[in-house]
């Protein structure tokens, strides 16, 4: 996709009902939690499943990949879990990436240690960061833990180590190949704690995307993050959407309200007006440092509820761009530039096919675009989002303005093409099925997409 000069300002009118809470708020204090490493403050998020990512299912395959994912626009890969798989009550003939077994070895069927450090040396060569999926909650029944420390584990009513139970209750799932680990153990902190040194000691990782970091206590977390960043300034990602989260520990939390409203407006159950409340709420109940991380899918998402196609249908591209345009952070999940058809299995080999990437220019302008135009970094180091009036309940408008810098969103969110007619003088225009439209004014390129 190309980007193209644009003719001239734009000028759709504000609506009142909604101002901005936050125009340009001032980072916090560097030595803060919630300063967020300057790097993450303007970045992209990219995925990597690296069982799925390749036939090879290696780290050097995902080497062999980092500067096509870094031209796509991205800052920061996650590497989904690289240690070993329990083996021991193993789901599936590979297991699960988050049965770990040894939290400080790599995956022989994956590669090396040496691989992990040129991996990670090749990313940092090219200007990108790695951060890794970490498991604090639990682990394989076969990790030596179980057997030297068996205190650090919870126990079932008759005192032995028995599988995790989420979500007690009457919708309570058992994962059966897990343990759980018990917190109330000052020894087992430790070790965690060292365990994750290790990685950034060894191999350089710049920070950790935690599993289910709301099943771990907080205050962990807020020991980890201090004793982690004595070594160097990390990014933490964590599987929650708690707002305490954000106040001494994490970076960043998920947003799955934003991809449940998505997903309900695809099916035609939501429109325009669902958006601009949820980012009302959103402001309301997250401190204004939390950055979020917005995404179409990511691997539970694609393995367990469907593809991007089964998800969205045709409203993916719009929906795609409300993740990338919003004030959060977006995640591309390796693969979705091949237009992700398939759910790839969790416990199987199951490689992506990448087919010829019919979507890899659709990516690379929105993710650069960010680059381009300040408007549209993360939480508060962007432009607050404020909508526009349209005349049409199923297209949202709105603009991120950051001094001089103004990127302007316009996205039928309807299966039917749409008319929009802004209040005052300003020019109206149609939108086919799920179009959408972007200007960007000031930044490193004026542009408009598509």
């Amino acid at each position: 996709m190309r980007l193209k000069k644009l003719p001239g300002p734009i000028g759709l009118a504000v609506l009142g009902l909604l101002a901005p809470a936050l125009a340009a708020t001032a980072p916090e204090a560097a030595d803060s939690p919630t300063a967020h490493v300057p790097w993450s403050r303007q970045a992209n998020l990219y995925e990597v499943n690296v069982r799925q990512f390749s036939a090879a299912g290696t780290l050097a395959a995902v080497d062999g990949q980092l500067a096509r994912i870094h031209a796509l626009g991205v800052d920061i890969v996650w590497l989904m879990p690289i240690q070993p798989i329990g083996t021991q009550n193993r789901k599936g003939s590979l297991g699960s990436y988050y049965s770990i077994r040894d939290y400080t070895a790599v995956n022989p069927q994956m590669g090396s240690l040496e691989d992990v450090k040129r991996l990670v040396a090749h990313a940092h060569a090219l200007g990108m960061h790695v951060i890794l999926d970490w498991v604090a909650n639990h682990t394989a029944w076969d990790h030596p833990w179980t057997r030297l420390h068996p205190d650090w584990y919870k126990k079932d009513a008759q005192g032995g180590i028995s599988p995790v139970i989420y979500h007690p209750g009457p919708h309570q799932e058992v994962w059966s190949d897990v343990v759980a680990l018990d917190y109330r153990v000052p020894p087992l902190r430790t070790a965690m704690i060292a365990a994750m040194q290790y990685w950034i000691t060894a191999a350089d990782i710049d920070g950790f995307r935690c599993d289910i970091a709301a099943e771990v206590p907080t205050d962990f977390w807020v020991q980890a993050r201090r004793q982690l960043g004595a070594i160097k300034p990390l990014f933490l990602l964590a599987e929650a959407d708690a707002p305490a989260l954000h106040e001494q520990a994490f970076d960043m939390s998920y947003d799955w309200t934003l991809f449940d409203l998505m997903r309900r407006i695809a099916q035609g159950k939501e429109d325009a007006a669902a958006v601009r409340a949820y980012l009302a709420a959103s402001r309301e109940r997250y401190p204004a440092s939390a950055l979020r991380m917005l995404f179409t899918t990511n691997h539970d998402k694609n393995s367990w509820e469907g593809s991007d196609v089964e998800l969205f249908g045709a409203s993916f591209q719009a929906m795609a761009v409300l993740a990338a345009t919003l004030q959060g952070m977006p995640l591309v999940y390796g693969g979705q530039e091949a237009r992700l058809e398939q759910r790839l299995a969790f416990f199987e080999k199951d490689p992506i096919a990448w087919k010829d990437l019919p979507l890899q220019d659709f990516y690379r302008a929105l993710l650069r675009l960010r680059h381009d135009n300040p408007a549209l970094a993360a939480g508060p180091y962007g432009g607050a989002a404020v909508f526009l009036e349209t005349g049409n309940p199923h297209v949202l408008a709105f603009e991120r303005v950051l001094q001089a810098d103004r990127v302007t969103v316009v996205i039928n969110l309807s299966a039917q093409p749409q008319r929009y007619r802004p209040a005052g003088a300003a020019p109206g225009g149609d939108l086919p099925t799920w179009g959408w439209s972007i200007r960007a004014e000031g930044g490193d390129h004026p542009a408009q997409l598509p």
